[in-house]
């Protein structure tokens, strides 16, 4: 006899399949962007330029957002102001969502039971509590969910793996991270926003009730109430390639301190040092938003060497004689440059997957667990204390 989640799951499956269009292997795959930001519009045209898609409604709160996208990237395309509307379309075979946080998972779950596939900007949810309904929406209608964690999808970063996960490294008991950004300069050109033109009540959807506020619409990812500051934008990338490299992803327990050093205005902490324990191996993160030259960096310390691996590229370098006289790095014994943003080719994944109905690089599984490693430090920050993983 089935089990009440089998009959949901059967059940969820055939409404999404009896509403999604089945597509031939010559058939255009039918795109709707949701919240025609500049992440939005440039995933939009990566889409474009792989081709074999179709670009049919662009949706945004704010007029001149979705009428820069339809113009520049889809002429032919209809303007929405509501979401929902776009997904009763049954010519919409699959939405990029590149919405502030809050609306990530209503969005990504609406969509997924109107039968359309998904590929949602990270992180894919933005509280704790959020990530098990989205799993269980994604399993129970069957739909492909892709989560932008483009380094999933990027050569130099599945080399890494390769060499962490071959044993190269030896045993990794240790991988640090940081990411610096010179926000600053960016900032001082936004705005100003028209606010005749921007629905400012939908924009809120789930988040309490509060006036107009520019820094906020423009700037949401660093209040609570839209984003969550530097751990769920920045670390979260640089999370989910440490779980995907050390096949392990449950924190045991996670601490931060942070301060807002320049951005006092905002919520969340423009400066912030997180630390992460796992079973195996140990994770620290050192946040800022000046003095970006370094960028963002990721190294693995191993008993038999040292990977260091970036967005540019990695060197794995050896362990050294212990005891001696160390000046400089030495030759790595490995290493390769990038050759492009792997952005591209995480997209490309994700149409193939629409076609294949194969699970896409960044599943829905790993990426919740990424960005829930995310939410605990951002927990342990906003507590002032370690919190503890589910056991």
């Amino acid at each position: 006899m089935a089990s009440r989640r089998e009959f949901l799951k059967a059940a969820g499956a055939a409404a999404a399949v009896s509403q999604a269009r089945v597509l031939g292997a010559n058939d255009r795959i039918r795109l709707a962007g949701l919240g025609a930001g500049g992440r939005c519009r440039y995933l939009l045209g990566l889409a474009n330029k792989i081709g074999g898609c179709e670009i049919v409604a662009v949706c945004d709160v704010y007029e001149p957002r979705r009428a820069e996208a339809r113009e520049k990237l889809a002429p032919q395309a209809r303007e929405y102001a509501e979401y929902r509307e776009v997904l009763e379309r049954k010519d919409v075979d699959a939405v990029i969502i590149g919405s502030p946080d809050h609306w990530h998972v209503p969005m990504s779950i609406d969509a997924v039971r109107a039968g359309k596939d998904v590929y949602v900007e990270k992180p894919v949810s933005h509280k704790m509590d959020e990530g098990p309904a989205l799993i269980r929406a994604v399993e129970e209608t069957g739909r492909v969910l892709q989560v932008g964690y483009q380094q999933r999808s990027w050569d130099i970063f599945q080399q890494g793996a390769e060499l962490v996960q071959g044993g190269r490294l030896g045993k990794v008991t240790m991988v640090e991270s940081h990411w610096y950004q010179d926000y600053i300069r960016n900032f001082g050109k936004m705005g100003p926003v028209d606010t005749a033109k921007l629905d400012w009540k939908r924009f809120l959807g789930n988040a309490k009730e509060q006036p107009f506020e520019q820094r906020r619409f423009l700037q949401w990812r660093w209040y609570w109430d839209f984003g969550g500051g530097a751990l769920t934008d920045l670390h979260s990338h640089w999370g989910d390639v440490i779980h995907w490299y050390m096949r392990e992803d449950r924190p045991q327990a996670a601490t931060a301190m942070g301060a807002k050093r320049y951005h006092t205005y905002w919520d969340c902490p423009d400066t912030i040092v997180a630390a992460w324990q796992y079973p195996s191996y140990n994770l620290s993160y050192n946040g800022t938003l000046v003095g970006h030259l370094e960028g963002g960096t990721l190294v693995f310390r191993g008993t038999d060497g040292m990977l260091k691996i970036t967005r540019e590229g990695y060197a794995l370098y050896p362990e050294g004689v212990l005891g001696a006289e160390k000046t400089s790095y030495p030759e790595p014994v490995a290493s390769a440059r990038a050759s492009g943003d792997g952005t591209l080719d995480h997209m490309r994944n994700f149409l193939d997957c629409v076609r294949s109905r194969k699970t896409p690089n960044a599943n829905v599984k790993n990426s919740v667990a990424s960005a829930q490693a995310a939410h605990m430090g951002n927990l342990a920050y906003r507590k002032g204390e370690v919190v503890k993983g589910a056991a």
